[in-house]
């Protein structure tokens, strides 16, 4: 940041985008000389207006679009005479608080008032800044209706492969940097920043949320998935074509199209072009094109055989008695007709009995039995469970909802040998039970007081017996990516802070699995859960260290490896990671939930199936 802008004050005023709630900062400063420059020359050439905490004066434009909800009212303002450097943008939003503005569309007004960067979220959270103009007065500069300057259009051969610059100094802030917009995708979007932009026939790659809000790409040819989404498979492969789709059309119920990845906005989406803190570029649209409706189908992995033992894990979302019971019969019935009914699973995000309540209770009994109970009434065995209470408010999450793991099994199939000494606090032991692995406790919580697992959840272990053989099974939840830096925030490339501690309980993971391997090194492990990372992380690196453990998921076909879609990136956070001794194993993700708009969990479950 200049030294000019590191001397404004800030401003924090509360938006909204969609139904979301946003929080920005306003970066200005006071002018004392009010000049008349364009639009163009307000937005300059870089992510940083040249007359940011200046006042601008009877500045030209055609009103494009108006956000008349919220706390964020205001308008957007477009130039119809551009300049002819692709780098400026000819569009700004006019900041109005509270106030509806009294203009509409395709009017033409001159005005005058404050230019400010303003942060979603905060400036203290990476993204990039928005400029605006604050404290505005116009006028009408015609009374006639004015045309609205043509949407420009992002297509594949448009949108640059390349994502985003590197950026200067220790922190890596591209915001001094001139913008290449025919270089890099990140450029191409800020230099269009408030302008109207658009897409035809575009594809759904995100599903539409509660928010009203979906994800797109401009490019299908992007690293497509077989199912219609775009495959996160590296660092580097950032799939810039991505644009997230909200509406300034009238909020009337329904309105919004409900899609599901493989889907199709078909005709035309267009709209001035914004950023937030949820996604961050973003089509505000006020002309939708038609859903295409293209029937994404839920998948169904195969029931096991007699000699096959299947191990599943599913993050359930924050399940708890406050759920819905629409929730519980669907989990249920995921887990018995989409899942045939695995022998274990490997259960996350369980909350107590009193759910998002603080109100001390740590039990999760009611929890799991309400849960078993609906997957024996939709055709599934009974299953037990098994877990341990944390600690109040000691594993992060939902405050008051004490998130862990557990277990569920099939008493059918499965022997569970349970042992005394299994709490909260108290590690797990490997002993040696005649050259055989032996837990301490069962089930038992890996080394929980190690800092690594500070407010997070503790991996809990588990020793099964399936047709003589044994089994040790580990659940886990790793820490989350909150802290890390947005991929598309002006800080490139973004540093993900979070890693370290995933990479920490990684190691510990690794360390146990190699305790039990050293005691028969054909000793079967299996660690699945919701590890909160990527195959290609440090993390997994990590767990994966020395052979010790190793990814079935390696086998499949690289654009099938994904269950869980953000912003519009079809990516894995789930894993079920195996012992040599485990052999040769069948892995299959599940695709249930990711990719629809009507969602019981946002992960897609897996299963891993081994023979003893």
């Amino acid at each position: 940041m200049s030294s000019r802008l590191a001397r404004t004050s800030a401003l924090t005023v509360a938006a909204v985008c969609g139904s979301a709630l946003l929080v920005m900062t306003a970066v200005s400063a006071s002018g004392n000389t009010a000049e008349e420059p364009r639009l163009h020359d307000i937005q300059g050439k870089t992510r940083i207006s040249p007359f940011a905490g200046k006042q601008v004066t009877d500045v030209p434009g055609v009103v494009t679009a108006v956000r008349g909800f919220g706390k964020a009212r205001g308008f957007w303002l477009q130039d119809p005479k551009p300049d002819d450097d692709p780098a400026t943008s000819e569009g700004i939003f006019v900041f109005t608080g509270e106030k509806t503005p009294d203009v509409e569309a395709g009017d033409s007004i001159r005005i005058s008032g404050e230019v400010a960067e303003f942060y979603p979220g905060g400036e203290e959270a990476g993204g990039q800044s928005v400029t605006q103009l604050t404290g505005a007065e116009w006028k009408a500069a015609s009374k006639k209706k004015a045309k609205l300057p043509k949407a420009v259009g992002l297509g594949a051969d448009r949108v640059p492969d390349a994502y985003a610059p590197e950026g200067k100094g220790d922190e890596g802030n591209i915001e001094s940097l001139k913008l290449q917009p025919r270089k890099f995708a990140l450029d191409l979007y800020e230099s269009l920043e408030g302008m109207r932009a658009g897409l035809r026939n575009a594809p759904v790659t995100g599903p539409s949320t509660e928010f009203g809000e979906l994800w797109v790409t401009a490019d299908p040819g992007e690293n497509p998935t077989p199912r219609g989404g775009t495959l996160y498979g590296a660092y580097d492969q950032h799939n810039g074509a991505r644009m997230k789709v909200s509406s300034l059309l009238p909020r009337e119920e329904n309105h919004f199209p409900k899609a599901d990845v493989g889907d199709e906005l078909r005709g035309a989406t267009t709209g001035p072009l914004d950023y937030d803190n949820f996604g961050g570029y973003t089509v505000r649209a006020t002309a939708m094109g038609e859903l295409k409706d293209n029937k994404l189908k839920r998948e169904r992995t195969r029931k096991q055989s007699k000699d096959e033992l299947s191990v599943a894990t599913y993050n359930v979302e924050n399940l708890s008695p406050e759920s819905e019971p629409a929730k519980f019969e669907r989990l249920s019935e995921a887990l018995v007709k989409n899942l045939a009914s695995p022998d274990i699973v490997a259960l996350e995000e369980v909350q107590d009995d009193s759910g998002p309540q603080d109100d001390g209770t740590v039990a999760a009994g009611k929890t799991l039995k309400t849960l078993t109970d609906a997957i024996e009434k939709a055709g599934g065995p009974a299953y037990e469970s098994r877990q341990i209470d944390p600690e109040d408010n000691a594993d992060g999450g939902q405050p008051g909802g004490n998130i862990r793991v557990a277990f569920l099994y099939n008493p059918d199939r499965v022997d569970f040998t349970d042992r005394k000494g299994g709490d909260a606090t108290t590690p797990v032991k490997v002993g040696d039970d005649g050259g055989k692995p032996k837990l301490s406790a069962n089930p038992g919580r890996i080394e929980p007081q190690e800092e690594a697992w500070k407010e997070s959840r503790k991996p809990l272990a588990g020793e099964f017996t399936f047709k003589g053989r044994q089994v040790f099974v580990v659940a886990n939840h790793f820490s989350s990516k909150g802290g890390d830096q947005p991929m598309e925030g002006r800080f490139q490339p973004p540093v993900r802070e979070s890693e370290k501690q995933r990479t920490a309980q990684a190691k510990l993971v690794n360390s146990f699995a190699k305790k039990v391997e050293a005691i028969d090194k054909d000793a079967a492990v299996i660690a699945a859960g919701d590890f909160n990372d990527f195959p290609f992380s440090p993390s997994l690196d990590a767990i994966r260290e020395g052979g010790v453990l190793t990814s079935p998921m390696d086998e499949l076909p690289a654009d099938e490896r994904y269950g869980y879609v953000f912003n519009g990136n079809s990516q894995v956070l789930d894993h079920a990671v195996t012992s040599p001794g485990v052999g040769p194993v069948k892995y299959d993700i599940v695709h249930i939930n990711a990719e629809f708009h009507d969602q019981a969990s946002d992960h897609d479950p897996s299963v891993v199936r081994m023979k003893p």
